[in-house]
């Protein structure tokens, strides 16, 4: 009976991949045909058959111009950001054994945030690094701060929190200075439009670095299962089932650190997707990693496929930072997981 027991479960796990695998799809093609000129499913296929099969297929350059160019790598940077985000707080849960932990508990948003200004406003290096570069570098910078405070002060998971808040508290601290004392009123009003969020710049170089940076960060993850499961326990038990504790630390929290800082870097804030995915993913496949990895991983990405095509059309001829449409949806869900940690407890 439970040989049986186990093979339905292995099914019906595949079945729901192979479904949120199909439900991606659909909403990458989505998002790839709704927006203020509507453009029939069948086009977007033959824009893109265009472009990767070498077809000639009969299309005006404009759709094929708004296919490819613009919408189809909107659409797949939002997916890898959703999965980065997703598998990072899936990651930072684990480790630091705090259902409320989320990937910008390290601090990296704020460092890239001032990362961002320090190229928009001051023009440090803004002939070569752009606007993602210097993100990147000051989330990088952040993550590297809140690591050595850490370890200087005992590595805890309490104190590495502790120091993340500090962190987020200094970098934020330097960007409101920098916006304040630098910044005309255009800029500011740009800023503050980064810093909610936005895909609308996002072009194919975006898809080279955050769809490797995603790929690569699962891939380590699925490789730390086994440490993942021992970290939801402590650190004592995973140091008992003889785990390097500290390398493991140090890896994953630096693949997080990649992987948002990548994020970030492209796309600006976005809250809650790696704080409320991974407890929708947990509810529908259980806490073990070896599924709830791949499970959060589709989630995040299906959920900000989804909410860039909300951010398009919920206004007309307007476009939302889609930082808004995460947390309009997030702010909820993160009030029902407080209320329900309260009741557990």
């Amino acid at each position: 009976m439970r040989g049986i027991a186990r093979r339905q479960k292995r099914w019906a796990l595949l079945a729901l991949t192979i479904a949120a695998i199909v439900l991606l799809a659909l909403m990458i093609s989505l998002a790839v045909s709704i927006g203020e000129i509507s453009i029939p499913l069948a086009t977007t296929a033959k824009a893109v058959a265009n472009r990767l099969m070498g077809t000639d297929f009969e299309l005006s350059r404009i759709h094929q111009g708004i296919v490819w160019d613009y919408r189809l790598s909107r659409a797949l940077v939002a997916a890898s950001a959703g999965a980065s985000l997703a598998l990072s707080g899936v990651i930072l849960q684990a480790m630091l054994r705090n259902p409320l932990a989320e990937p910008y508990v390290l601090g990296i948003s704020a460092g890239a945030s001032t990362g961002a200004v320090c190229v928009m406003i001051l023009g440090l290096g803004s002939g070569i690094l752009g606007l993602s570069g210097g993100a990147f570098l000051g989330a990088i910078a952040a993550f590297l701060f809140v690591g050595l405070l850490a370890t200087g002060v005992g590595g805890t998971s309490e104190r590495i929190i502790l120091c993340g808040v500090a962190g987020s508290q200094l970098f934020n601290a330097l960007t409101s200075y920098i916006v304040t004392t630098s910044a005309n009123a255009e800029q500011a009003r740009g800023v503050m439009f980064w810093l909610l969020g936005s895909l609308s710049g996002v072009r194919w170089p975006d898809v080279y670095l955050s769809g490797p940076v995603a790929i690569v960060g699962f891939a380590i993850c699925m490789g730390h299962v086994r440490v993942l499961d021992a970290f939801v326990f402590g650190t004592d038990a995973a140091a008992s089932l003889g785990i390097a504790v500290r390398r493991a630390q140090i890896v994953l929290l630096g693949t997080t650190a990649l992987m948002t800082a990548a994020v970030v870097s492209i796309v600006g804030s976005i809250g809650f997707v790696g704080l409320v995915i991974p407890h929708a993913a947990r509810f529908l496949v259980g806490p073990s990693h070896d599924r709830l990895l791949p499970a959060a991983a589709l989630t995040g990405a299906i959920f900000m496929v989804g909410a860039d095509i909300v951010s398009r059309i919920i206004i007309p001829q307007q476009i939302l930072p889609i930082g808004v449409v995460t947390a309009l949806f997030g702010a909820p869900a993160f009030a029902i997981i407080l209320y329900r940690a309260r009741r557990t407890a």
